[in-house]
C-alpha cells in the first residue's frame, strides 16, 4: 500500500477552538477533565486501561452525556449540563474514528465513506465523487467495491479514517486511528496522516497507547489516569519529565519522588538519596520533587568501583532481564530500584542474571531534578487564561 496514489483533500472545517470543562460519573468511577485545544492543534490523550480517554471521546462524540461542566466548540455549545443543553451526535461537526471501525456491514468501501455527504441530502454520484478523493491517499481505491466482511482489520481502520475525513468535520476526534495496521502500513500512514492533520482546520484529539505514535502525531499531551488529568504538555516535556509512574514507564525512564535536601541532592521517598549537578535553589513545596534518570545513563558493575568520577554509586540486586529489540534492560533491586539498558555483550561478559549483586553508577550531570507537579502547579501550555 503506497501514500503517493492522490493528495489528501481539501478540509477546511468552520471551527474553532475546543474548550472542554467536564464531570462524567459512570458508577464508582469519576472522569474530570479541563482543557483547551486551539483550533488547528492535535492533542494526544494518554493513560492506561481504564482511565477515562474513550469516555472523554464519546461525550465530545454525543454518545454519552456529561454530569457537570459544559463542552464548546467554537462558539457553539454541545454540552452544557447546568443549563440542560444537549446536541446530539447527529447533529455535530464531529469525525469519529472507532477503534472497532463501526463499519456499514452493507454497504461497499465508497459508500461507507460517502455516507455523510449522502446523509446530508448528496446525490450518490456526487457523493461517491467525493469518497474518491479521500480513498486514494489511504491506497482504498481498488477496495472501493468491496464490503467491510472482505477486507482486513487493517483495511477496515483505513475505511473508517476515510470516512471520517470525508465528513468535513471541524472536530476530529481518532481513537487508536492505527492501533490494526501492521508496522509497515503503521508507518506509511502515520506519516501521511500527520501531514493532513497540520493542515486540518479544526482541534483534533488523538487517544493511543502507542508512546512513538503519541511524540511524532501530537503537539501537545494530556494523560489521564483514574479518570483526572496528571500531566499536560509538550511531548518532549512530557517525555523528558515524566509525572507519574505509568507515564515514566511509558517513556522509558527511571522516576523517583523525593525531598530535595539541597540544591543538588534528593533523599528517596523509597530509600537512598541521587545527586544531580548543582542547580539553583529549587522551588516547590517543602522540597518534594521527582527525579528522572535514563536507563542507558546507568552503568552495571559486578564489583564496587573504586575509580571514576560519577557521584551516583548504590548496590543492587538482578531481578530479572528482559530482550527489548537490540538491547537488554535488566530490573534490578536495590535503593533505588532501577531499570538499566545494556547491550547483550555485556550482560555475557559481566555473566549477569537473576540474584547476582551489582553496583550501579550514574553522573550527576544525568540526573533531572524537578517539581512534582501534583505539588506545584505548572503553568498551562494551551494559550488558556
Amino acid at each position: 500500500m503506497t501514500l503517493t496514489d492522490g493528495a489528501w483533500p481539501s478540509v477546511t472545517p468552520e471551527a474553532g477552538r475546543l474548550d472542554i470543562d467536564l464531570a462524567m460519573q459512570r458508577g464508582d468511577f469519576e472522569l474530570k477533565v479541563e482543557v483547551v485545544v486551539p483550533s488547528g492543534e492535535v492533542l494526544g490523550v494518554l493513560g492506561p486501561n481504564g482511565a477515562g480517554k474513550s469516555t472523554l471521546l464519546r461525550a465530545l462524540a454525543g454518545l454519552a452525556t456529561i454530569s457537570a461542566g459544559r463542552i464548546l466548540l467554537g462558539s457553539q455549545v454541545l454540552d452544557d449540563a447546568a443549563a440542560g443543553t444537549f446536541v446530539p451526535a447527529e447533529q455535530r461537526p464531529v469525525g469519529l474514528v472507532f477503534q472497532d471501525y463501526r463499519l456499514f456491514p452493507h454497504l461497499t468501501v465508497r459508500d461507507n465513506v460517502a455516507f455523510a455527504a449522502r446523509s446530508r441530502g448528496a446525490r450518490r454520484t456526487d457523493a461517491r465523487r467525493h469518497a474518491d478523493t479521500f480513498l486514494a491517499p489511504l491506497g482504498l481505491t481498488e477496495l472501493a467495491h468491496r464490503r467491510p466482511a472482505q477486507l482486513s482489520g487493517g483495511q477496515a481502520q483505513r475505511v473508517a479514517l476515510a470516512r471520517a475525513l470525508a465528513a468535513d468535520p471541524a472536530l476530529l476526534l481518532l481513537d487508536e486511528p492505527l492501533a490494526a495496521l501492521d508496522a509497515r502500513t503503521r508507518l506509511d500512514v502515520r506519516t501521511e496522516l500527520r501531514r493532513h492533520l497540520a493542515d486540518f482546520g479544526g482541534p483534533v484529539l488523538l487517544v493511543t497507547h502507542d508512546p512513538l505514535e503519541a511524540m511524532v502525531m501530537t503537539d501537545r499531551l494530556l494523560v489521564i489516569e483514574d479518570g483526572k488529568v496528571v500531566q499536560e504538555g509538550t511531548p518532549s516535556e512530557v517525555a523528558r519529565r515524566p509525572s507519574t509512574q505509568y507515564v515514566a514507564r511509558l517513556v522509558g525512564l527511571n522516576l523517583y519522588p523525593g525531598k530535595a535536601v539541597s540544591n543538588d541532592t534528593v533523599r528517596l521517598t523509597g530509600g537512598g538519596t541521587l545527586i544531580a549537578a548543582p542547580t539553583d535553589p529549587l522551588p516547590g513545596l517543602d522540597g518534594e520533587v521527582l527525579v528522572a534518570l535514563r536507563p542507558s545513563a546507568i552503568a552495571v558493575h559486578t564489583e564496587h568501583p573504586e575509580h571514576g568520577s560519577p557521584r551516583n554509586v548504590w548496590e543492587g540486586t538482578i531481578g530479572g532481564l528482559e530482550m527489548l529489540a537490540d538491547r537488554v534492560r535488566a530490573q534490578v533491586e536495590g535503593r533505588p530500584n532501577a531499570l538499566v539498558d545494556l547491550t547483550p555483550a555485556a550482560v555475557a561478559e559481566l555473566d549477569l542474571r537473576p540474584g547476582v549483586r551489582v553496583w550501579l553508577t550514574a553522573k550527576a550531570t544525568e540526573v533531572d531534578i524537578y517539581p512534582d507537579p501534583h505539588l506545584w502547579p505548572i503553568p498551562r501550555t494551551d494559550g488558556a487564561a
